[in-house]
C-alpha cells in the first residue's frame, strides 16, 4: 500500500480534500516530492523555514546535540546548555525588560502560558483579543481572537474573553481596571496581512500601563526577520510585557517560547510551585537547532535582502485578476475577487511547481512568504509562473 494511502488511513486528517503531496526531501528553498517533482516553496512551512530547509549550520548543531544528550529532564530544573545559551541570545537581542525566556513545545502552547502568566501577575481575569487573529487551536489559544465559526463548534471555551475588531479605536477605551491583559498580533497574519493604523498599538500599550494590563505581543509568525526586522515591534515604537514566539523559533524543529521581565516570570515559581510546568518545552535538540538558525539570520544578514526581493514581487504582481497586494516585509497577500478564484490559481499554481497556500481568514488570498533565503532570480520565476496563470 502506498504512503498516500496509508496517510489517509492512519493520520488524522485536517481537512476533506488534503493535499497529500508526499514530499521525500526539502533543500534551501526547494521542495521535491515522491515522482521527483520540483517545487519552489513560497510558503516557509507557514512561516517556519525562514532560513529555508536543511541548512547545513542548523544540521551540525542537531547532531552535535544529539551526540551528548536528547531529553533528560522536565524544563525548569536543571541546566541545560542548548537552553541557557539560546535564552541568552534572544534576550540579547531584545529591550531589556524581555529577559527570561519560557521554553515550551509551540505556539499554541506560548499564547496559553502568556494567558497564565497575565492572569497569575495582575490578580485579573479578562483578556482583551481581536477578531480574526489566530493564537492557536487549544483551548485558551482558540478563546481569544479567531472567528465565532471556528469557536462554535468547541464550547464552552475560556470564560471572560473580550473580542474586538483590530484597527478600532473603540477598543483602546474597553481596556479596564479588570482587564488582565491584551494579546493582539502585531500584523494580523491569516486575517491577510493586516497593517494597523498609525499608533493603534502604541495607544493600546499605553492604556495597558495606564490600567495595569499586561501588553501581550503574539509574533509567531512575524517573528525572525519575517518582517525586515528581527520582530516586527521594532518597527512600532513600542514594547510588549510578554512577547510569544513560536513556528521559525526553532530553525525547523518545534519549539515556541514566551519572553517577559524575570520579576514577573517569578510568579510561576510559587503559589503553587511548578505553577507552568512542560514536560519537553525546551528541548535541548529543538533548542540547539533554533539558536543555530538564529545566529545564521543574523551572521548571513537575511533581512537586508528583504527589500530587493519585495521590489520584486510588488512591480511584477499587477494583474487585473489582482484585487490588491498587501505586504509587511515578505509576508505577503495575493487577493483575487472571490474564494473560488483564489483556491483554482493555487491548485493551478501547485501544479506548476509553485508551493503556495491560502489565509486562515482571509480565503480569497493567497500566501506568500518565502524563506529569507530566496534570491532574486527565484523571486522573478515564482512571478512569471504566477502572470502566466493568471493569464490564461
Amino acid at each position: 500500500m502506498h504512503h498516500r494511502q496509508l496517510f489517509l488511513r492512519h493520520v488524522a486528517q485536517t481537512s476533506d480534500a488534503p493535499l497529500a503531496i508526499e514530499i521525500t526531501q526539502a533543500a534551501g528553498n526547494w521542495l521535491w516530492d515522491a515522482d521527483g517533482k520540483k517545487y519552489l516553496d513560497l510558503i516557509s512551512g507557514i512561516a517556519v523555514s525562514n532560513i529555508g530547509h536543511g541548512h547545513s549550520a542548523v544540521k551540525s548543531a542537531i547532531n552535535d546535540q544529539v551526540d551528548k544528550y536528547m531529553h533528560v529532564m522536565v524544563y525548569g530544573e536543571i541546566v541545560q546548555s542548548p537552553q541557557v545559551q539560546y535564552a541568552t541570545w534572544l534576550t540579547n537581542h531584545l529591550p531589556s525588560t524581555l529577559n527570561s525566556v519560557y521554553f515550551v513545545n509551540s505556539g499554541s502552547e506560548a499564547v496559553e502560558g502568556a494567558i497564565k502568566l497575565a492572569k497569575r501577575v495582575t490578580g485579573k481575569t479578562e483578556i482583551i483579543s481581536f477578531r480574526n487573529s489566530y493564537h492557536g487551536s487549544t483551548m485558551g489559544a482558540l478563546s481569544v481572537g479567531n472567528t465565532e465559526e471556528r469557536k462554535n463548534a468547541f464550547r464552552p471555551l475560556i470564560p471572560d474573553n473580550t473580542v474586538l475588531t483590530y484597527n478600532d479605536p473603540a477598543a483602546i477605551q474597553a481596556i479596564s481596571s479588570r482587564t488582565a491583559a491584551v494579546i493582539i498580533e502585531p500584523i494580523q497574519a491569516e486575517a491577510g496581512v493586516i497593517t494597523p493604523n498609525s499608533e493603534f498599538l502604541q495607544q493600546l500599550r499605553e492604556a495597558c500601563s495606564t490600567h495595569g494590563a499586561m501588553f501581550i505581543l503574539d509574533e509567531c509568525q512575524t517573528g525572525f526577520g519575517r518582517t525586515g526586522t528581527l520582530f516586527a515591534f521594532e518597527q512600532m515604537n513600542l514594547v510588549p510585557d510578554i512577547l510569544v514566539l513560536g513556528k521559525a523559533v526553532g530553525g525547523g524543529m518545534p519549539l515556541g517560547c514566551f519572553i517577559a521581565d524575570i520579576a514577573s516570570m517569578q510568579a510561576f515559581t510559587h503559589d503553587p510551585v511548578l505553577g507552568h510546568i512542560t514536560t519537553f518545552g525546551g528541548h535541548p535538540v529543538c533548542c540547539a537547532a533554533g539558536l543555530a538558525a538564529a545566529q545564521v539570520l543574523e551572521d548571513e544578514k537575511l533581512m537586508e535582502h528583504i527589500p530587493n526581493l519585495l521590489q520584486v514581487f510588488t512591480s511584477k504582481l499587477q494583474h487585473p485578476k489582482i484585487k490588491s497586494f498587501r505586504h509587511a516585509g515578505l509576508l505577503m497577500a495575493v487577493e483575487f475577487y472571490s474564494v473560488e478564484d483564489n483556491f483554482s490559481i493555487i491548485k493551478k499554481l501547485i501544479d506548476k511547481g509553485l508551493f503556495v497556500d491560502w489565509f486562515l481568514f482571509a480565503a480569497d488570498c493567497m500566501r506568500l512568504a518565502p524563506p529569507l533565503t530566496l534570491t532574486r532570480h527565484e523571486a522573478e520565476h515564482a512571478c512569471e509562473i504566477i502572470l502566466a496563470v493568471l493569464n490564461e
